[in-house]
């Protein structure tokens, strides 16, 4: 006896259900969080990689950017390439971008004082001139790539100070903007792999420099059992803080006040009604995140707020998890097409910004950094061509205890680096325009370089004559025999 056959009516209500679960799971609520998927998978992918290959762990090369690069590689197989959606992961990079430095900014003052006000300042004033640097030499090669090679924007080479020197976010926002308004092909991929390539730059070049150091034992190796740094209750909970879990969880609470700043960015841009300001998102909520923690403070003084609002740990938390997922999907966003048809223009433009920020912050540090020059130099580096993150950890590998000013030279740093490195920002809506304004943007930056390094410099180049310079007296590095550490 053979299989009774289905009705042709039960044949149409499954077929009908079938196209209906399709459908929905072609909807747009699953395809975003597929792609959320994908990031977030990648990004334990990464991390398992670094935490179980000697080599990865020992290269300092950041999980979030080995999730990036695996999503990237997958993307030149055809199939996985059309289920990537390259438009979520640029819009992901560019709100990361601005919701990390929402978070960082609303951060209460820990009353850190390791650093004086004049080595935050020159700090300050270095992340400034390293921009003009940057964006100097990177619009100057494009300048004469589109003289000599056709390249298709002469102001293009600017997002060098834009991928090494800001990271992700703002390569992506301006290299796009370059793309729609003024015609540069495939602008945002150009940022966005200056961007990658200055992740590795800070990684693998980080670490090759601190095991030449200990070689030549100028480095004191800092043991496992040193790099383990003991937190206090007070690291995560402050004073008169609201409880974890009351009617709405402490989280919930700080991820609400770092939306509703960004709702508010939102909302000033469209009143604007100007493009360029759209690139602008970060630094605005930075600035908004500021002024609310002021007035969260000036209320909380006067009793009107009875409890502390925002938590500095769980800021903290909220900013890494946004900066994670600006980088993998910074780096996943990346075109493999456009890609190969400026690859030996980005390969100039890259290694000649590495070059050049090695050597130059190299020299400012030992002038500024008194003491503490190697730190100083690690931190800075690491953040001027990958992110803070990177600079973060390099120090650590020398400086576990955070003992010296290094770290809080880096935080603290940040709003003299946008009030001098504000310059840059401005000048990147004139540049684009054509190769004239390129050229006179390119000598505007060599004006500003100038300025910067007499500000740096100014007690080597001012001093009286006939009056010997003041010998400063450094304590000398501790050294060890030749040991890495594991």
């Amino acid at each position: 006896m053979g299989f009774t056959s289905i009705p042709s009516s039960a044949n149409a209500v499954s077929t009908n259900l079938l196209l209906t679960v399709s459908s929905f799971a072609d909807s747009s609520v699953w395809t975003g969080l597929v792609q959320i998927f994908i990031l977030i998978g990648a990004l334990l992918v990464g991390n398992t990689l670094r935490r179980a290959i000697p080599f990865m762990r020992k290269s300092l090369i950041p999980s979030a950017l080995l999730g990036g690069t695996i999503v990237l590689l997958l993307k030149l197989i055809p199939a996985v390439n059309e289920f990537i959606n390259n438009d979520l992961m640029e819009t992901v990079t560019y709100h990361c971008l601005a919701l990390g430095f929402i978070a960082t900014a609303l951060k209460k003052n820990t009353g850190n004082k390791k650093t004086s006000t004049k080595a935050i300042l020159e700090s300050g004033v270095l992340q400034g001139s390293v921009y003009s640097m940057q964006a100097m030499l990177g619009i100057g090669i494009t300048i004469l790539l589109s003289v000599v090679a056709g390249f298709p924007l002469a102001a293009g080479g600017v997002l060098l100070a834009l991928g090494y020197g800001q990271g992700t976010g703002q390569a992506l926002n301006y290299g796009k903007i370059f793309e729609n308004d003024y015609g540069f092909q495939g602008g945002t991929t150009f940022g966005l792999s200056i961007a990658a390539i200055g992740f590795f730059v800070a990684s693998i070049v980080g670490v090759v420099y601190l095991n030449i150091l200990r070689k030549r034992g100028k480095l004191r190796v800092i043991s496992a059992d040193e790099r383990v740094v003991e937190h206090k209750l007070e690291d995560y909970v402050g004073d008169n803080e609201i409880p974890n879990t009351e009617s709405v969880d402490k989280l919930t609470i700080n991820v609400a006040v770092v939306v509703a700043i960004y709702a508010v960015v939102y909302g000033i841009m469209s009143l604007v009604k100007i493009n360029l300001v759209w690139g602008f998102n970060f630094l605005l909520g930075s600035l908004l995140a500021l002024f609310t923690r002021l007035l969260l403070n000036f209320f909380t003084k006067k009793k009107v707020i009875k409890r502390e609002i925002t938590n500095n740990f769980l800021l903290d938390r909220i900013s890494g998890f946004m900066f994670d997922m600006m980088i993998i999907a910074g780096v996943a966003a990346i075109d493999w097409n456009q890609f190969s048809t400026m690859w030996w223009q980005l390969l100039i433009i890259c290694t000649v910004g590495a070059v050049a920020t090695f050597v130059y912050i190299r020299l400012v540090s030992n002038n500024i950094y008194k003491g503490y020059e190697h730190e100083g130099f690690i931190s800075m580096f690491g953040m001027l061509t990958g992110t803070a993150s990177n600079g973060m950890i390099l120090l650590r590998e020398i400086d576990p205890k955070l003992e010296t000013p290094a770290a809080s030279n880096m935080v603290l740093s940040g709003l003299p680096a946008i009030a001098f490195g504000g310059g840059l920002l401005l000048v990147l809506g004139y540049c684009p325009k054509g190769l004239t304004e390129s050229i006179i943007t390119f000598a505007i930056l060599l004006v500003a370089c100038v300025a910067f390094n007499l500000v740096l410099f100014r007690n080597k180049l001012f001093r009286r004559r006939g009056k010997a310079a003041p010998v400063e007296e450094v304590a000398p590095a501790e050294s060890t025999p030749d040991d890495t550490p594991q």
